[in-house]
């Protein structure tokens, strides 16, 4: 039986190899394909095409700066030059060290770029101090003065009249903090700098990443040691250390902390971030000092500014820094917004999933091809002559899913509709002013802000497109719903909830959230988690919060009144969604959002930071039914 067996299994392996030899030697040949394109992408490829040296560029105070040159080996021709400053390590070091894959994308690695990585003031191997967000001097007055802009125009000057095979053409890139490193570039007005595009750029501590609206985001606390410890000599090493808090229950960990006082424990003086967080609770003149769109005038650089709808640290930023832009310059300024978190437009990866939602394939490819690449291509290396294609504003459509373009953002077609919170309702009527619903908010029972227990890495993301059901089923959270709707609705643009409000409290939260609600129809995906299903899925398309004590001033906390019903405004940032024929319209209204942002004691005290835990109080809210929120709609 075995022998017979054997002859069988020889018979049909010869068979097989007659009828597959073709696909076989394609499947090979695909191989070796997939195998020389991935080189492209190791250290040992960008070693074979570049060669790298590293400077220490001296700054006008007399401090270096350590500085990563990667050059092409072809020197047949001439390149530009494209720069990241970065607090994060231009890592590797040695000259013999090479990164994976440099420049923004591998498009622009392989074209020809000389690619340039600065280790910031007072960060890794770079001289001086670090400060955080460290502030614009606008008229300098000796050699003393130093900003990020005279390091940028020194570094810039430097690099055109000594690096060899350059066209005198420089460009500047960065994602997250390295995209604020971007903006401030602009301000160093150095003639050579030519194009810059600041991507999920921070442009105000009290409103990006560590703060909304004066909220302190928890969610952020375990990367305070980041920005907060000085290091005492140039260093490869990391000087600083993440808090080990012993659990992965982010919900259970700062529950049982109590009061923002109580996390002192785990970072001490040493830590100069955390100190300035505690200290500066309002945005005094520390905080406003530190900004940097009040600065972005008579810009002359061309710029592409870059950010992703569903970017949990930075979305503040980049909308922002394109409106100061577009207000007081006549440079070129282009958005581009898609459906990323928080610098996924730089990963090649195959498709672009946030949390449960697929948005489409490919697209971070789409974009480093044929946005990013045409933008530097284009002011770099053909001097911004000829016809540059991209349009005013590059915007994904996150509930379509598809792109759009636009001469002007918002679209000139956009139009404002007021819609108001009405007994559950979210309606054209206008409700009574003196009906309310109510419901009771507890510090010690807060709601969370997302389902998930394990918060993975130090910062949220996937929580931005969240089925919100779970919220929507607690009697803490207020729900307004539209009736099914027969025709799509586009937002492109702002949306501004004019709340009227009480507490019993003397100090509250309102956090506002939009929702798409899918029909009970909705096909499933791969994406979604196994214990959720799409039917009757809440996708939270944008959120934020307002500490209502900075309702009238961001600069002067004040209490409430008891009781009394109070005008609170609620500033969400732009969306690009179209809620589809069949699809719900919701907001959810609650007071607590937690560990997202920190607990409010819902009593006043002068600084949240050193707030008591007799300090915490229940308190019973009320939302009104002549609450509006107003939508800025394409008609």
């Amino acid at each position: 039986m075995l022998y017979y067996r054997i002859i069988l299994n020889i018979f049909t392996l010869l068979l097989l190899a007659n009828i597959y030899m073709k696909k076989l030697l394609f499947i090979a040949l695909f191989a070796i394909t997939a195998t020389v394109f991935a080189q492209d992408t190791t250290p040992s490829a960008v070693g074979e095409h570049y060669t790298k040296k590293e400077v220490s560029i001296n700054m006008r105070d007399g401090n270096t700066l350590f500085t990563a040159i990667y050059s092409p080996k072809d020197t047949s021709k001439k390149y530009p030059i494209i720069m990241q400053r970065t607090p994060y390590s231009c890592a590797p070091y040695g000259e013999n060290e090479f990164k994976k894959s440099i420049g923004p994308s591998e498009t622009m690695m392989k074209e020809g770029y000389i690619v340039v990585y600065q280790d910031v003031r007072g960060r890794w191997m770079s001289d001086g101090l670090y400060d955080n967000m460290r502030a614009y001097i606008p008229n300098k007055k000796g050699k003393s003065q130093i900003d990020e802009a005279s390091d940028t125009y020194d570094t810039i000057d430097w690099l055109v009249k000594n690096v060899d095979n350059n066209n005198g053409n420089v460009g500047v890139w960065g994602i997250s903090y390295p995209g604020f490193y971007s903006t401030y570039s602009l301000l160093s007005n150095h003639p050579a700098l030519k194009a810059v595009s600041p991507q999920a750029c921070i442009s105000d501590f009290f409103f990006d990443d560590f703060h909304h609206n004066g909220a302190y985001l928890l969610s952020y606390w375990k990367a305070t040691p980041l920005f907060g410890i000085q290091k005492a000599a140039p260093t490869t090493k990391s000087w600083y250390k993440l808090p080990d808090v012993g659990t992965k229950d982010d919900y259970q960990f700062f529950l049982d902390a109590g009061p923002l006082s109580n996390l002192d424990k785990y970072y001490g003086k040493d830590n100069e971030f955390w100190q300035q967080l505690k200290d500066h609770s309002n945005y005094d003149d520390f905080w406003q000092k530190r900004g940097i769109l009040q600065h972005l005038k008579d810009i002359k650089p061309a710029v592409m500014i870059v950010g992703g709808w569903f970017d949990a640290e930075d979305l503040y930023g980049p909308l922002n820094t394109y409106q100061a832009i577009e207000k007081s310059s006549k440079n070129y300024n282009t958005l581009v917004m898609g459906p990323w978190s928080h610098g996924d437009w730089a990963r090649n990866t195959a498709t672009a999933t946030i949390g449960n939602i697929k948005f489409g394939d490919s697209i971070s490819s789409f974009y480093q091809k044929n946005i990013e690449a045409n933008f530097f291509r284009h002011f770099l290396k053909d001097n911004g002559k000829g016809q540059n294609k991209l349009p005013e504003a590059y915007v994904f459509d996150t509930g379509s899913k598809d792109w759009k373009t636009y001469d002007v953002w918002p679209p000139k077609n956009a139009s404002k509709e007021t819609m108001f919170l009405n007994e559950n309702k979210l309606t054209a009527q206008t409700g009574t002013s003196d009906a309310f619903i109510e419901f009771v908010s507890d510090p010690k029972k807060p709601v969370p802000f997302t389902e998930d227990i394990n918060q993975k890495g130090i910062t949220p993301r996937k929580y931005m497109t969240d089925d919100q059901r779970f919220a929507a089923r607690r009697p803490d959270v207020v729900v307004y719903e539209t009736p099914v709707l027969r025709d799509d609705m586009t937002l492109a643009g702002d949306i501004l909830a004019q709340l009227q409000v009480s507490t019993s409290g003397t100090d509250s939260d309102w956090i506002v959230k939009v929702i798409d609600v899918f029909p009970a129809d909705e096909p499933e995906t791969d994406e979604v988690a196994p214990y959720l299903k799409m039917s009757n899925y809440h996708m939270m398309v944008r959120s934020e919060v307002m500490r209502g004590r900075f309702r009238n001033s961001f600069i002067t906390a004040e209490p409430f009144v008891a009781n009394q019903k109070t005008a609170v405004n609620v500033k969400l940032q732009d969306v690009m969604h179209t809620f589809k024929k069949g699809h719900k319209i919701q907001v959810q209204i609650q007071s607590t959002w937690f560990p997202f942002i920190d607990l409010n004691p819902q009593t006043f005290v002068d600084n949240i930071f050193y707030a008591k835990e007799t300090d915490f109080k229940k308190q019973t809210q009320r939302v009104y039914d002549d609450s509006k929120i107003i939508f800025t709609v394409v008609k």
